[in-house]
């Protein structure tokens, strides 16, 4: 900073190479991730009643089935953010990928109902990993495209439940339930396979100080791009908001010199964060309002989408209450399929490029991401038991 050379960020390289063929890959890999979540949080419409069939369960036993997901979720939606931030992005998708794609296969050969419990809840720890994944997709497109870029991102959330009700349709009648968990984890096998081809994020490796990795992983997109990285030296956005905090005049400088120096030791720590100072942070009266905000949305959200779900396999899987005993058939059952079919592209409409949602960042970190996902988490923990008492 003293040599008078100019400095860069890593959002002004991303602006000065534009979006280009490495953001699509980026956005394939991402978008394949979104996909594997969007299926396994569908085929819950699917295979609580084939369980309770199969196994003579009781309603709340299969509510139950649904629950322990989202209970995993709440528990994976404050834990993954953690891990990545401490380890890597790469490390914390990684996790999750394994976790979700080995615990939903060995959920198809459950052999009793104890078991299935603890598989499908282990699956909701892995599912609550995927806004790492999202923030890391992010973190490669320029500051200017993020909301568009992010509502293309969550066609591939439609995407994937389209294909959930699709294979559903075709599955369950003639192989049963098993395949179709064992076919629905295998999305998350292909994020996996192709591990080796995702970068690191460079946000995350310029915050930890490895500007050398950073800028290799730049140049890279830049190649692929077909445009060159601005000239001069690669900083952080936390270093430049602390440079531009240490220029104040020399009379401040002398009033109170260690109350600066604590507060530029406190900011440089910040990018280290653990769970608990997070949430502090998040708590705090400069955020707790956008903070609250972002959790009664999002469990609203939350609430009313899977309840809404949930309800449209209830009401056609010949065991509610509201469905007469003479309409109880196999046909009745087809017409679920095609019910929660349907209704997988009533999302299509809110993909217009208008609705663009914006991420609040504090210290050059995302942190709706994770956060909001806690409201929404819990949100989906409740439609389940509410659906069976209800009917």
């Amino acid at each position: 900073m003293g040599d008078g050379s100019p400095e860069y960020t890593v959002d002004e390289a991303l602006v000065a190479m534009g979006f280009g063929k490495f953001q699509i890959l980026v956005l394939a890999y991402a978008g394949m991730g979104w996909v594997s979540e969007a299926m396994e949080m569908m085929l819950l419409s699917f295979v609580g009643p084939a369980v309770q069939s199969a196994w003579g369960l009781s309603s709340q036993q299969e509510s139950f089935i649904t629950s322990v997901v989202f209970a995993g979720m709440l528990v994976g939606a404050y834990s993954w953010g953690i891990v990545s931030d401490k380890h890597g992005r790469r490390k914390g998708f990684l996790i999750t990928a394994t976790i979700t794609s080995g615990a939903g296969f060995l959920s198809a050969l459950s052999p009793n109902y104890t078991s299935l419990i603890l598989l499908r809840c282990l699956v909701g720890v892995g599912l609550g990993g995927g806004p790492v994944l999202s923030s890391w997709f992010l973190e490669f497109i320029p500051a200017p495209n993020r909301g568009t870029w992010m509502v293309v991102f969550s066609a591939f959330w439609t995407l994937g439940t389209i294909l959930e009700a699709s294979l559903a349709w075709f599955v369950m009648p003639t192989l049963g339930w098993r395949w179709l968990l064992g076919l629905s984890s295998l999305p998350s096998s292909l994020l996996l396979v192709f591990y080796w081809l995702a970068p690191e994020s460079p946000r995350y490796l310029c915050l930890k100080g490895r500007t050398t990795e950073a800028i290799n992983i730049l140049e890279r997109v830049a190649r692929l791009n077909g445009t060159k990285l601005p000239s001069g030296n690669l900083v952080s956005d936390l270093k430049i908001e602390l440079s531009e905090k240490s220029t104040l005049s020399e009379d401040a400088r002398l009033i109170s010199p260690t109350e600066n120096e604590d507060t530029s030791s406190k900011e440089m720590d910040s990018s280290d964060m653990g769970g608990i100072s997070s949430l502090s942070m998040l708590l705090s009266p400069k955020l707790v309002r956008s903070t609250l905000l972002l959790w009664v949305v999002f469990f609203g959200n939350a609430f009313s989408y899977y309840g809404l779900v949930l309800l449209t396999t209830e009401l056609t899987n010949g065991h509610s209450k509201c469905t007469p005993d003479t309409l109880r058939s196999d046909k009745l059952q087809d017409t679920g399929y095609r019910d929660v079919f349907i209704a997988s592209f009533a999302d299509i409409p809110n993909l217009s490029p208008n609705n663009r949602r914006r991420s609040c960042k504090c210290n050059g970190k995302n942190w709706w991401n994770d956060m909001s996902s806690g409201g929404s988490r819990f949100g989906t923990w409740m439609p389940s038991d509410s659906i069976h008492s209800a009917l």
